[in-house]
């Protein structure tokens, strides 16, 4: 009888050898980080010295106006440059399977040969926002294998999927035309969270329209002195046409953010919502261990029964956590 080997959990072991360049390593870590592995504190502490290193730019927006094509674009720019790049898919998954067609590096595999390109597809499993709950820890590990930009390409934008803003230290809204008026874009929420638009697909008709659309938009929004307006930038990304336009749009935004000081706040922001959801995170697992067991069942039937209210039945119970 054969015995295949347990992987490697050596996690300081598996930190340098990525930081090495290592994609193997990379995978790993970020496999840690996506099945909440009882490694991952000390895979956060290793890479803890590596944290605000790389440049993160966000990408969204409704599915079909070309944000894979738009990522694939930008991570051919970037490596003209010299920079490495890691990116960061999120695919949908299903709600009656939990599967998901990670299909965006099949559409990258041009820079899958590329050691300065880290390439991985990551599914939603069902959480809201556009993101993976683990895409922030993937983040850090991208950053700790030495990447200069992380992209993050989310499942889509929509009225409740935003949750890009709060990642990214850049985002990018992709609109097309066909795909609805302004009206329709400050109904999505997506006026707020853009830094940079994108009107890909600019060789299209109803593009003009959809630039000035989100222009006179933007004219409508009142900003303090010095605060950052906005870009609109043209593409049409399957052809790489307006590409430099957009690199040079998200070069500006970072100069910006970082003469402001935003960059700053804004990492914080980051650092504070996953301290949040880690702390929130251990207490359902510890609210899941209390309900297994008879105190919380014991608590339901007293409030139920009249003897207590709900409010403070939960006291009681945050209590013996």
């Amino acid at each position: 009888m054969t015995f295949t080997p347990r992987r490697s959990r050596d996690v300081p072991t598996l930190v340098a050898r990525a930081r090495d360049g290592d994609p193997r390593a990379v995978a790993r870590l970020i496999s840690l980080v996506e099945n909440g592995d009882p490694a991952l504190p000390a895979v956060a502490a290793a890479l803890a010295p590596y944290a605000g290193q790389a440049q993160v730019v966000g990408l969204t927006g409704s599915p079909g106006v070309g944000k894979s094509t738009t990522t694939n674009e930008l991570v051919r720019a970037l490596r003209k440059q010299g920079r490495r790049v890691g990116v960061l898919a999120v695919d949908p998954s299903s709600p009656f399977t939990g599967g998901a067609i990670l299909g965006d590096r099949v559409r990258m595999q041009e820079h899958s040969t590329d050691p300065g390109v880290y390439i991985r597809s990551m599914s939603s499993r069902g959480h809201l926002g556009g993101l993976s709950a683990t895409t922030p820890q993937a983040v850090r590990v991208l950053e700790g294998a030495g990447c200069d930009v992380v992209l993050v390409e989310t499942v889509g934008v929509g009225q409740a999927e935003v949750e890009i803003a709060s990642l990214a230290d850049t985002t990018l809204v992709l609109l097309a035309p066909g795909m609805g008026d302004a009206i329709q874009a400050v109904k999505a929420g997506i006026l707020e969270i853009a830094d940079v638009f994108v009107v890909n697909k600019a060789d299209r008709p109803g593009a003009d329209a959809t630039y000035r659309d989100i222009q006179g938009m933007l004219a409508l929004g009142e900003r303090a002195p010095g605060e950052w307006r906005p870009q609109v930038v043209r593409a049409t990304a399957v052809r790489g046409e307006g590409v430099d336009d957009v690199v040079a749009a998200i070069a500006k935004h970072r100069d910006w953010l970082e003469s402001s000081g935003e960059l700053g706040r804004r990492q914080q922001e980051r650092a504070a919502a996953e301290v949040e959801a880690i702390a929130l995170g251990t207490l359902r697992a510890r609210l899941g261990s209390l309900r297994e067991g008879t105190a919380l069942s014991a608590l339901a039937t007293r409030v139920a029964d009249g003897e207590i209210d709900p409010y403070a039945a939960a006291e009681e119970l945050l209590k013996r956590l």
